[in-house]
């Protein structure tokens, strides 16, 4: 069973809705509340599992995710469809935030919310604060009510395609194990991350918010951002359906994960001043590298001063590279990631 409703998230100034579409598959469905839709599930009904994508409007592989994972369960791939055969229910929300989809960005314009330009900033939201918080806020009514989340995101063309989850939190570690990419990374939160994480409002993030709410949740990074990239539907659409077999919502098992795990926001090569950077010619995510190996450089280009060798800080991975050239001072370079024994 497939229901979808049109979902009013908050409204602009002037009055205009900011709509978005809710679906829902299995045994629970959507019927009308005082507000607009809402999730009404059987008493004796199964697992509940809420995906949603394009929190960041130009990362849109996970809204093309969930497009695929539509078209299979409903049959318009082809296929027999599996929405009935599904024991528990799939909440999806292909693009969570107009507002940025729309524009192709990563934040809104300041005039419209000046607190919280990055959505992903203010979960669980708040249903009389700013424009953000509204819209988190109508968007947890159905988050809150699943048993493991899925919240798909898209890094850039030079990033290496991984799952970001709560370090130390077991249940989300299997559900990344399910997801299956080959990296996995571990973010400590609270007292026990590093000053960016409070700094740059990482409390406010879906995965913490729900995580410390008891719901198992995890962040696949698909990598490719602005364009459809096929391979990363495709490792977006078999991590999908590896959480929905390890909730039991699919029969089967995922399979069996063989990965590296290591620890997120750490390693990073920062620019110590403006200038172009030039990674090293055979630099390439997925490269192991060792403390103190030259990734690049970092050059003046009107006197063509060299500023910067950028070497690692630590043995690792490479998972991210900038390769937008002009970088401005604090900017990452190079993200490196230390494997964790665990």
């Amino acid at each position: 069973m497939h229901d979808a409703s049109e979902l009013v998230l908050a409204r602009l100034p002037s009055g205009v809705p900011i709509r978005t579409t809710v679906h829902a598959y299995g045994e629970g469905r959507l019927v009308d509340g005082p507000d607009g839709p809402e999730l009404d599930l059987p008493a004796d009904g199964g697992p509940v599992i809420y995906a949603q994508a394009a929190q960041h409007g130009r990362e849109v592989n996970g809204t093309a995710v969930l497009r695929r994972l539509h078209e299979r369960l409903t049959g318009g791939s082809g296929g027999a469809p599996d929405a009935a055969a599904l024991d528990g229910t799939l909440v999806t929300v292909p693009v969570a935030d107009p507002l940025t989809f729309d524009r192709v960005s990563y934040t809104t314009p300041e005039p419209l919310d000046s607190t919280h330009s990055n959505m992903n900033r203010c979960w669980p939201g708040d249903d009389e604060g700013t424009l953000h918080e509204r819209m988190a806020a109508r968007l947890w009514s159905f988050a809150s009510a699943a048993d493991a989340i899925v919240d798909l995101h898209t890094g850039s063309p030079a990033m290496l395609t991984h799952t970001v989850y709560m370090r130390g939190d077991e249940e989300c570690r299997s559900l990344a194990e399910a997801f299956g990419t080959d990296l996995l990374l571990a973010e400590a939160a609270g007292d026990e991350a590093d000053a960016e994480w409070s700094e740059r409002g990482f409390a406010g993030k879906l995965r913490v918010a729900a995580t410390r709410e008891g719901i198992p949740t995890i962040t696949p990074e698909l990598a490719h951002s602005r364009e459809v990239v096929p391979e990363a539907v495709d490792a977006g659409l078999k991590g999908t359906l590896g959480v929905l077999r390890r909730e039991g919502l699919l029969p089967g098992d995922p399979e069996p994960w063989d990965g590296t795990v290591a620890r997120n926001h750490l390693g990073r090569v920062n620019a110590a001043e403006s200038g172009l950077f030039t990674p090293e010619r055979d630099l390439a995510v997925g490269d192991e590298v060792v403390d103190g190996e030259r990734l690049g450089a970092v050059h003046d280009p009107t006197t063509f001063e060299p500023l910067q060798t950028a070497t690692a800080d630590r043995d690792g991975i490479v998972y991210s590279i900038a390769r937008e050239s002009t970088v401005t001072a604090g900017a990452t370079l190079v993200g490196v990631a230390e494997r964790l024994e665990e």
